[in-house]
């Protein structure tokens, strides 16, 4: 059985990359997702083990002193991580998984992980972004401008990534990401049980 892969995809607030992968798991499925564990208070609407794993401080720290995590980060006095194991297992039992994480996560996940595809959702402009964040209309002007700073520092590293999916058009930009992934499923390294399988017919 050939294994899983690994996808990290980032990308700024208001760059869309909730919604793509929403309807990306709509098409397919098949595609794991991993669940970051917490340890902020939940919000409104937001359900345990959907998107996040809220848990304590001490259980996260915990974490970290066993190397149960790929990634980590601190914000605000909260922690924000990826498990090890569940995306480890779902490697190993062939199936592919997407890990949501922003630039410093993607970072640290490339070197535990060198052979995983990154892709990076870019807004179509600085404009677009800032209307889009505007028409949530659940932040202040100030907030607004503190994340469209943050988004630009992100862009920055936008290089660092293996594809760039620019979101100005949804079914576009769904339709780019599962191409990605398919063509990552034709490179060689993943069918080497195929070609043995052929060879020893």
């Amino acid at each position: 059985m050939n294994k899983g892969r690994l996808f990290i995809v980032s990308g700024p607030s208001g760059s869309g990359k909730d919604t793509i992968l929403a309807e990306l798991f709509k098409i397919c499925p098949e595609i794991k997702f991993s669940i970051s564990s917490i340890t902020r208070d939940m919000r409104e609407n937001e359900i345990p083990g959907e998107k996040y794993n809220f848990i304590s401080k001490e259980q996260f720290e915990n974490m970290i002193k066993h190397d149960e995590l790929l990634e980590y980060n601190r914000f605000v006095g909260n922690y924000y991580g990826t498990p090890k194991e569940p995306v480890i297992k779902a490697i190993e039992d062939g199936c592919d998984i997407i890990v949501e994480v922003d630039v410093n996560g993607a970072a640290q996940i490339r070197k535990e992980v060198p052979d995983c595809t990154s892709i990076f959702i870019l807004p179509p402009s600085l404009e677009t972004l800032k209307v889009r964040l505007k028409g949530r209309g659940t932040e202040s002007d100030d907030k607004i401008n503190a994340r469209l700073s943050c988004a630009l520092d992100e862009i920055k590293r936008a290089e660092e990534y293996d594809y760039i999916v620019v979101n100005d058009n949804l079914f576009e930009s769904v339709s780019e990401l599962c191409n990605i992934i398919k063509l990552d499923r034709l490179k060689t390294d993943r069918n080497i049980n195929l070609i043995e399988k052929i060879l020893n017919e």
